[in-house]
Formats: C-alpha cells, sequence, structure tokens
C-alpha cells in the first residue's frame, strides 16, 4: 500500500522537485498461512452446519458423503492452483472469459456472487444459533428468565452485527482481515485438538454406534431431497441416489474462489506459496468437517440427535465423558469458536466478491466508478458497500432459517466449480503454454497432450451440478433467478460503459493521490537503506524484475519512480497539480509496475517525480529517501556507451546539497542477466593489475631505500597523487592531460566498460 502527496525536494537545490506519491489497492502480500486462514474461514466453518444439513437430507449416513466432498475437494484444489498459475488475477470471471468468452463469464461470475452474497448469511446465522442456542441452555440452566431468545430471530440479529464488523475491517484493508482471519483459526485448531482427543476417549471408555455405509438402502431421500425427481425412478437407481447424496453434501466444499482472489496478495515465492496454502486448506478441512460429522452420529443418540441438527457441535459437547461443569465449559468454548470462525467467513465472503467484482470492472462490466479507491484508507469501498448491503438483505429475508440458506447455497459452489474446472480444459488445447503446473494425469498421443485428470474432474462436477438442479427446487429457483438478475444487471452495465470503456482503458490500475508538504520515508514506508527502482518505458522494466528477483523486501524496501519531466519555468514558479505530475503516461506505466510486483509477490512503494532534469530528480529523491542504491535501465540516449550514464547520474550526485549521501548505481543492460555497477562520489578505486603491481614494484624500491619497513602502499599512492595535482596545476598540465587521455584510450579498447554479470537469486 502507498499514500500519495506532492512536495519539492532539498530547499536551494538547482531546481525544485516535485513528487506524487501513488497509491493502488494492492501490495498488501501476505503469506500462506494468513490465506489460508482466509479460505479456511469459509471451508472450515462448514463443520458447523454441513453436517446438520446433509443429515436432514439424507440420514444417518451423511458423514461417508461429506468425507468424499471433502476428498474431492483435493482435486478441485488442484484446478485452482493450475488457473492461478496462468493469471495472477484469476478467479472464475478470468478464466471463463479466456477460455469462452464475456457472455459465459458474466453467467458464471453470475452464479459465483450468488454463492458469495449466501457465505456471509450462511455462515452468520449458524454463528447466531450457536450462541443462542449456549445462552438458552444457561438460562435454563441458571434459571435466568430473562436469557432466553428466540434463535432464528438473534441469530439474524448476531448475522447483521457480523457482518457490519468485517465491512468495517475489509474497508481498512486485506493485511488488516488476514490478521483476524488467522487469529481465528489458531483459537479453532486449539478447539480442534481438543474435540477430537475428547471424542476419541470418549468412544474408548463408552463405546459408540456405527455410521451406516454410503449405499441405497442407507439413503433415507424424503421429498424434499429429490425435489422434481419425485416420483420418478431415477432415486431408486444406486448411482442417482449416491450422486444425491454428494449433491446434498457439496456445501462443505464452498471457498475455494476465494484461494483464486487471495492469489493476487500471496507474498513471494507465489506459486509455491499457494500450493503449500492449499494443502493447508484440505488437510485443515477435510479432517475437521468429516470428523465432526462422524463424532455427532456416532456419541449423539439417534433419539437426540434431530434436536441438535442446526448446533451439531454443540450437542456433541453435551454427550461427552466428564464431569457437567468441565462439560459446560467445553460447550462455552465450542461455542465461542463457533461464532468466531463462522463470522470470520463472512469476512471471507467479502474479500472474495470483493476480488471477483474487481476482476469485472476491470473488464469494463461494471463502471470505472466502482474501482475508486476509498480516499482515506485506499479500498474498493464502493464494491464492498454493495456486498455487504446485499447480505444484509439476504439475512433479513431469511429470518435466520439455515437450512434454507444452505440448500440455495450450493447452487452458486457447484457452477462456479464447474464452469472455472470446463474453463481450465478449454485453456488446455486453446492455449497449451503458459503454465508453471497442471493438473495430474496428462499423457500425449501424436504429440497432443490428453488431460484426462482434469476432464474427469470437470464431468464429475457437471453432473453433480445438474443433480443439484433436480433435487433442489428451491435452490434452483433461486439461483437461477438470481444469476439471470445479476447477468442483465452486467449486461446492461456493460452496454453502457462501453463507451467510456473505449475512451478510458479499464485496464488500467486505480491510484489515488494525495498531496503534502514533503516527502519522508515515514510517509513512503521506505526505511533507510532502501532501493530506488527508475522506470518511464512500460514496455522494458526488465530491471524492475530483475531488482524485485534478488531483493528480499522483508529487509529492503523498494521504491518504484518515475521521473515526469517538466520544463525549467514550469519547475520553479508554480507548484503543479498531482495530476499534471501524475498523467497518463504515469497511469499506464505503474499499472505494468503494479502487475508485475503482484506476479513476483513483493511490495513496492510507487512516486511520481516532476524534474527539469530526470537524473538530479533521481539522485534528490534518493538522498531524501536515504536509499542506498539505484537501479536504471540502459537509456536510449547512451545505448553504444553505458558508461556515459553513469557519468551524467555522477555529476548529478556532484550537484547535490552537503551531505551527500553515499549511493550505488546500478545500470541494468538489455541483456538482464548483466549490470554495471557505479560508486557515486568519493569511493576506493578499482585499480588495473598492472597498475597495482606498478604500485608494488614501488614500494620494494623505496622500501629497500632509507624509507625501510615504515613505508607502506597507501603511501606510495599518496604522494603519487600529490605529484599529480600538483603537476595538473602548473606548466606541465597539457603533458599530464595527455598521458590521461592516453591511459583512457587504452583501457577503453580493452575494456570499453566494466560489466558484472548477476543472476537473480
Amino acid at each position: 500500500m502507498t499514500s500519495g502527496e506532492t512536495t519539492r525536494l532539498p530547499a536551494g537545490s538547482s531546481t525544485r522537485t516535485k513528487v506524487v506519491v501513488a497509491t493502488t489497492v494492492m501490495l498488501s502480500f501476505i503469506s500462506f498461512w494468513r490465506a489460508a486462514a482466509i479460505v479456511l474461514s469459509d471451508l472450515a466453518s462448514s463443520a458447523y452446519y454441513a453436517g446438520g444439513i446433509a443429515e436432514t437430507q439424507i440420514g444417518k449416513s451423511a458423514p461417508w458423503f461429506i468425507l468424499a466432498v471433502m476428498l474431492f475437494s483435493y482435486a478441485v484444489r488442484a484446478i485452482y492452483v493450475e488457473s492461478c498459475s496462468m493469471f495472477v488475477r484469476g478467479g472464475v470471471y478470468k478464466v471463463v472469459h479466456e477460455a469462452m468468452g464475456g457472455t459465459l463469464a458474466k453467467i458464471s461470475v453470475s452464479a459465483l456472487m450468488f454463492d458469495y452474497i449466501l457465505t456471509g448469511p450462511i455462515s452468520g446465522v449458524s454463528a447466531g444459533l450457536y450462541l443462542a442456542g449456549i445462552l438458552n441452555e444457561m438460562g435454563h440452566r441458571f434459571h435466568i428468565v430473562g436469557l432466553h431468545f428466540y434463535p432464528p430471530y438473534f441469530a439474524a440479529a448476531f448475522a447483521v452485527l457480523a457482518t457490519v464488523y468485517f465491512w468495517r475491517k475489509n474497508l481498512l484493508g486485506m493485511h488488516e482481515s488476514s490478521e483476524k482471519a488467522l487469529r481465528i483459526m489458531q483459537i479453532t485448531t486449539v478447539m480442534v485438538v481438543i474435540l477430537v482427543a475428547w471424542c476419541l476417549l470418549t468412544m474408548a471408555l463408552n463405546g459408540f454406534q456405527p455410521v451406516p455405509l454410503p449405499v441405497k438402502a442407507n439413503l433415507r431421500l424424503g421429498p424434499q431431497s429429490v425435489g422434481w425427481l419425485k416420483g420418478t425412478v431415477a432415486p431408486t437407481i444406486t448411482a442417482v441416489a449416491i450422486l444425491i447424496g454428494l449433491g446434498h453434501s457439496l456445501l462443505a466444499m464452498s471457498g475455494f474462489e476465494t484461494l483464486a482472489q487471495v492469489y493476487r496478495e500471496l507474498a513471494s515465492p507465489k506459486l509455491q506459496n499457494l500450493k503449500r496454502a492449499g494443502n493447508v486448506i484440505f488437510l485443515y478441512s477435510m479432517l475437521f468437517t468429516s470428523l465432526a460429522s462422524f463424532f455427532a452420529v456416532m456419541l449423539i443418540p439417534d433419539s437426540e440427535r434431530p434436536k441438535y441438527l442446526d448446533n451439531l457441535l454443540g450437542g456433541l459437547s453435551i454427550f461427552l465423558v466428564g464431569a457437567p461443569a468441565l462439560k459446560l465449559l467445553f460447550h462455552i468454548f465450542v461455542v465461542v469458536v463457533g461464532t468466531l470462525i463462522l463470522a470470520g467467513a463472512v469476512n471471507t465472503a467479502i474479500i472474495g466478491s470483493n476480488g471477483v467484482l474487481n476482476r469485472v470492472a476491470e473488464d469494463g462490466v461494471l463502471p470505472n466508478w466502482f474501482r475508486k479507491p476509498n480516499p482515506k484508507f485506499g479500498t474498493t469501498s464502493r464494491l464492498i458497500n454493495t456486498v455487504v448491503g446485499l447480505q444484509i438483505l439476504t439475512i433479513v429475508l431469511s429470518r435466520g432459517d439455515v437450512n434454507t440458506l444452505g440448500e440455495a447455497y450450493a447452487f452458486g459452489v457447484v457452477w462456479s466449480f464447474s464452469f472455472n474446472a470446463l474453463s481450465v480444459l478449454v485453456l488446455r488445447f486453446k492455449q497449451p503454454e503458459n503454465r508453471e503446473w497442471k493438473v495430474p494425469l496428462n499423457f500425449k498421443v501424436r504429440g497432443v497432450e490428453i488431460p484426462v485428470g482434469l476432464g474427469l474432474i470437470t464431468l464429475f462436477l457437471f453432473t453433480l451440478a445438474c443433480i443439484n438442479v433436480f433435487t433442489k427446487e428451491l435452490a434452483t429457483i433461486a439461483g437461477v433467478s438470481f444469476t439471470l438478475a445479476f447477468f442483465l444487471l452486467f449486461s446492461v452495465s456493460e452496454k453502457i460503459n462501453r463507451k467510456e470503456h473505449a475512451r478510458n482503458r479499464q485496464d488500467l490500475e486505480q491510484f489515488r493521490l494525495d498531496q503534502s508538504a514533503e516527502v519522508s520515508q515515514e510517509e513512503m514506508h521506505a526505511r533507510p537503506g532502501n532501493v530506488i527502482v527508475a522506470c518511464r518505458n512500460p514496455f522494458h522494466l526488465e530491471h524492475l524484475e530483475k531488482t524485485l528477483a534478488k531483493t528480499d523486501t522483508r529487509k529492503v524496501d523498494i521504491v518504484v519512480l518515475s521521473v515526469h519531466r517538466v520544463t525549467a519555468a514550469a519547475s520553479g514558479e508554480y507548484d503543479l497539480n498531482a495530476d499534471q505530475i501524475f498523467a497518463a503516461a504515469e497511469q499506464d506505466l505503474f499499472t505494468k509496475v503494479v502487475s508485475i510486483a503482484e506476479k513476483a509477490g513483493k511490495h513496492v512503494e510507487l512516486l511520481a517525480v516532476a524534474a527539469a532534469d530526470p537524473w538530479l530528480g533521481i539522485v534528490q529523491t534518493a538522498q531524501r529517501l536515504q536509499s542506498s542504491r539505484i537501479v536504471t535501465g540502459l537509456s536510449p540516449l547512451y545505448a553504444g556507451n553505458p558508461a556515459e550514464q553513469g557519468k551524467v547520474v555522477g555529476e548529478a550526485w556532484e550537484s547535490l546539497e552537503p551531505p551527500r549521501p553515499s549511493l550505488s548505481l546500478e545500470i541494468v543492460l538489455p541483456d538482464p542477466d548483466q549490470s554495471i555497477f557505479f560508486n557515486l562520489g568519493p569511493h576506493p578505486p578499482r585499480l588495473w593489475p598492472e597498475d597495482i603491481d606498478r604500485a608494488h614494484r614501488l614500494w620494494l624500491e623505496l622500501s629497500a631505500t632509507s624509507c625501510g619497513a615504515k613505508l607502506h602502499h597507501r603511501d606510495v599512492i599518496g604522494v603519487a597523487l600529490s605529484r599529480l595535482e600538483q603537476q595538473l596545476h602548473s606548466e606541465q598540465a597539457a603533458e599530464v592531460l595527455a598521458d590521461i587521455n592516453a591511459e583512457v584510450r587504452q583501457h577503453a579498447v580493452e575494456s570499453p566498460f566494466e560489466v558484472q554479470k548477476v543472476r537473480p537469486q
């Protein structure tokens, strides 16, 4: 993240330099643990309600179907890893758009938005039901008359409060909300470990009732379970009955789309951290969600379990072995943790939907007005406000009915997964290149790659999606209606926005430009010793890529600087406005910079400097920010003589007001593996080997005279420099200059400039 300002650098300089610091919505990179925590707030939170909803629809064998769905989630994870490796700003909309065009992309993202709009309400309502249950139980146990609530209404009110809370946190930015998600998952992990250990102890001491195998005879498919298939022969077919059971368990697997949205925010190394996050998400959610469902059926008696289907883990804590007071304390802990993680899923829904709508807005489907950064926080507050408003409306309309929300919820989950999988499959043939990782099981037949694994996953997802259409009447009606409404909204908005999209490029990043009296390290968030990367041409940013690759931004900050050249008159008489310094060229340039930084997963600060002399503007900025190094590409003006570019920058450094900082200059050549390094200002000279030999011979010769052992090599060099200075200001000056020019010409032939080959780390 950055902040914005306009200022002039050191008074008394030969030019007055104005600076604009640009703020964009990105560049707050997070660890894979934080990314996993954000996704798990949705995916793992389903353990609190998925088992109960599934058992309501298909009976006691539901845990087996939950387990099957959670194991299958590993395959869905693989699809998202491959799609993210192709598009940093990915997700369903981007992948479908690239594979099958804008129309299907708008349809798929409309279905996905149905998922996200319901994720927050179902999680918040479920948390409210758990909280209402424990409050009512305590009121009954301790005979507190006033401590009793009607669960659905209490749950709806709590869901609204949780939504408003995380709305505020998302206005502050990704780092703030990811911190909350990480803390929630740490507390949840403690609860899960205690729960599993206590359940295993209870089973060892008291025994358990087995979970019926997932065969047709053990399925209890009521009229609400089969939907429009009621009265047909389809539910009596074993394969169809199994698919129906899986369809009613799919809501346990939601949340992977959020992984694609937070991929943009993942820190370096990006793909490796994505796979790590995916593995953590899979293992955690699979164990937690499936074990919670199994333990509930094994330990809660059949006669009592229907009372707790909306509060499954709370009911499970009641039937553990141990003292009643200890079980009550653990029940309270389970409910508190459930309230936290389910409320965290509200946060995940806001993050994910904000990311999806940003992709849609970037493509010109939504007006650019939605992407304008918040003036105070720099986040896309208008998109966040829209999503939160729809979520609150859904909570109010549902009146706290978690089963209704759960059935509708699965519609968006399965169709967004299906469209994403199909699009990745199409791109295997349409764009076979540009992949760092692929879904396994690929075979080549006559030179053509056949993605068997990806094809089977896609087929299975579409099969489940079609089964859900026929078995979930309410979900299908609500989902199709919502999807069509959003699709029409997107289509109309795109047509209205088409003229503006043609006139103003939507793919350009939106920046916030503020103004202040002067630039400082605190305002720039640039620590002393930072690196300045001077950029101007958006098509030649190899030196930025190289700097990002070899710099650990946890220790050294990178400041990307663009110099907007102005006339001497414009630089001195009047202060320029921010939009005069940060013009269209800077927006185009920094859009590319942002994209490169996102792909690298590293943070950069963005500055635009107005100066009559570009090189002076660069070194002045480096002086003010206490930078240690300046990195530039090779200027076209000095393509034949890079050393001349170093000389010009050195002269600009000499014009700085004292104290002048020690700086190094790196010029990255067209071959980005090669760089030329210069030291700006006084520095130890790099002597040629023959010069070192000459100094040594002179030292030996002089040591043999009266000088003796007290003579050092530096004494020889010091006398030589002193004599050179005297002769340069005497009648021998012409002779001295002739010797120096001859020396320069000789070494220029031997090596025009010194090149150091540097490989990215």
